[in-house]
């Protein structure tokens, strides 16, 4: 018998693999570009409410796509590209009324 263990194969970049496959949410093109906070909580809010593949309630994953995001980013995110997306988190708060 052949005791060796077959290794999945590993993807380099895998939160760019999450954000193209991922069907969790289906969101607008360029949104975390925005410069508008509302605008993009409102198109997070629209993308979780619309979709069906999520685990969690439409906040839970809004948010949790958008702190993906930031954190995928992470050193490269430029600092005024950060404080909008930081005020994005409040304006999602404010639209699910949380």
């Amino acid at each position: 018998m052949n005791n060796i263990k077959k290794e999945k194969p590993k993807i380099r970049n895998w939160s760019g693999y999450v954000t193209k496959h991922s069907f969790a949410l289906d969101l607008e093109e360029g949104v975390f570009t925005w410069a508008e906070p509302r605008k993009i909580a409102a198109s997070l809010k629209r993308s979780a409410e619309a979709s069906r593949q999520r685990k969690g309630t439409p906040f839970q994953s809004a948010m949790s796509m958008l702190n993906f995001y930031i954190n995928r980013a992470g050193k490269n995110l430029k600092p005024a590209r950060k404080r909008i997306l930081e005020q994005v988190k409040t304006e999602l708060r404010k639209l699910f009324k949380t």
